[in-house]
Parts: structure tokens; C-alpha cells; sequence
């Protein structure tokens, strides 16, 4: 099966393309442009160079969330589009299960602790163990306090992998386990359109219908709406 991945879920932006001996491709932007203007000429360009088209794909995979709001709307209008038009399957995964798959290159048994800036104090998060050469989940997604998070890594007392665009935040936050806690080099710590198509073989196809954003909070501007009408 060949895949076609996007992730635009935070500042980084990456599109892939993934088969079953792996990943064939991948172009990613860490540059902070606007992804509207770079994620589908990033994936235009990637299907030309490998004199593919979107007729060669047979499931088209992104990060539906959590992260950023913008980020996560455009990845998953993109593929939407793409995949109406071209009448092609669809598979929203976790953008935390995705990055866990930068986690498989460390020992077995290695817990990865996935984490996003959530804002106001708070980290997107979840927690994998490595079996197999593969991330199981520990946890659900959630929306998580650094304190209580650390409180949680040193319950576990094994070596931390930290991956993900807060992985530096997270660290500093970790300063009483800096014995066991790896902040990951960054060619391995941001999110990628690789790890989207890797979580997207293990997860059930959708139709273009059933494809929708997942943000675990309200977002900032849904919040002072609640506090203008809930909060006279």
C-alpha cells in the first residue's frame, strides 16, 4: 500500500510518502511560513520528483490533532480536498501517536514521552512504551499540567525519551530526573509526515465524511465567548 502523509499540526510542516518497505519520501519545512502556502506545493513537488501522482496513492493520511488549531485545520481541509477529488481513502491519526514512531529507533522497553506546547501552563501529551520495535500507548491524548506530568514520568522510573515541538519545555521542567530524562536530537524530535503514514497502517481507513479535527480544548477565541455569555 503506498501513503501519503501530512502533518502541519505546529510550526513544522512535512509531507510523505510511505509504502510497505517503508518510507520513499519526505519533504519537511521547519521555517514558520503560513502552511497554506507550503504543505500541498510541498506535496505537489514531492508526487513529481517521484513521477507519481495522487492517482498512484492509495490512502492519504494526516494529523487531525492535537496542536495547533490553524495548523490542524489546514492539514486536514487539505486532505479532504485531495481526497474527494481523487475518490481516495482517508485516515486521521493522533499527531502524539505519530511522533511516537521517531521513539522506535531507541532501546526496547524505552518509554516516549510525546509532548506538544499546549499553552497556559499545559502540554499536550501522552506516554508510549516500545514493544517490538513498536509504540504502545500508555495513555489517551489529554491536555496536561508540566507537575503533573513529571509526577507521572518518575512513577514509571525508566529512561524518558522526550520528542515533540515542547520537548525542550518539557525537559526543563524534568530538571529532577535529568539522570534518566533524553531530550531527542532534533532530526528525531519534531513531528513528521513519516510517523503519520507508519500510525495510519495500523489504524481503520475513513471516508472523507468521517474525517474531522481533534483539539481536546476549546480554542482561545471559543473561550472568551464562554466567559462573555457564562460569565456575567
Amino acid at each position: 500500500m503506498r501513503v501519503l502523509g501530512f502533518e502541519s499540526s505546529a510550526k513544522s510542516a512535512s509531507v510523505a510518502v510511505c509504502d510497505e518497505n517503508g518510507l520513499v519520501s519526505q519533504y519537511f519545512q521547519n521555517s514558520g511560513l503560513t502552511h497554506s502556502r507550503t504543505l500541498l506545493p510541498m506535496a505537489e513537488d514531492m508526487l513529481k520528483n517521484l513521477s507519481l501522482t495522487i492517482n498512484d496513492i492509495d490512502l492519504i493520511a494526516v494529523a487531525h490533532g492535537p496542536g495547533s488549531f490553524t495548523g490542524i485545520r489546514i492539514g486536514v481541509s487539505a486532505v479532504k480536498g485531495l481526497a474527494w477529488a481523487a475518490e481516495k481513502p482517508v485516515c486521521g491519526v493522533s499527531t502524539l501517536q505519530a511522533m511516537a514512531y521517531n521513539g522506535t529507533v531507541f532501546p526496547e522497553g524505552s518509554l516516549i514521552c510525546c509532548v506538544m506546547d499546549a499553552k497556559r501552563s499545559q502540554f499536550y501529551n501522552t506516554l508510549f512504551e516500545i514493544k517490538d520495535g513498536i509504540p504502545v500507548r500508555l495513555c489517551e491524548d489529554r491536555a496536561i499540567g508540566a507537575a503533573k506530568l513529571v509526577e507521572e514520568i518518575e512513577n514509571h522510573k525508566k529512561s524518558v525519551f522526550i520528542v515533540g515541538d515542547g520537548a525542550s519545555m518539557c525537559y526543563n521542567a524534568l530538571e529532577n530526573l535529568k539522570a534518566n530524562a533524553v531530550l531527542v536530537p532534533e532530526p528525531l524530535r519534531y513531528q513528521s509526515a513519516w510517523g503519520v503514514c507508519m500510525a495510519a497502517l495500523k489504524e481503520k481507513q475513513q471516508s472523507v465524511h468521517e474525517l474531522l479535527p481533534v483539539y481536546l480544548r476549546l480554542s482561545q477565541a471559543e473561550r472568551e465567548r464562554q466567559e462573555r455569555v457564562f460569565g456575567r
